[in-house]
């Protein structure tokens, strides 16, 4: 069940810089990696992370390690 916290934009904010340097120590970038501020003009805010685009290599990477993750 959700709690306050997630739906507070820094706590957002925090996860996808947390998502993002992970992603970066898999040797994995996505570019346009950010926060959907969009979700926040709801009446009960949703926070989303965009992961956006990457390359077919940072895809390989992400299905590589998706595919040993869910062994």
């Amino acid at each position: 069940m959700p709690n306050d916290q997630d739906h507070d934009l820094d706590e957002a904010l925090k996860v996808r810089d947390e998502l993002r340097t992970a992603l970066e120590g898999a040797g994995m970038t996505f570019p346009s990696l950010a926060v959907d501020l969009v979700a926040y003009v709801r009446e009960t805010p949703l926070p989303l992370l965009e992961l956006g685009r990457c390359d077919l290599s940072t895809a390989r990477l992400l299905a590589k390690a998706l595919r040993g993750w869910a062994r």
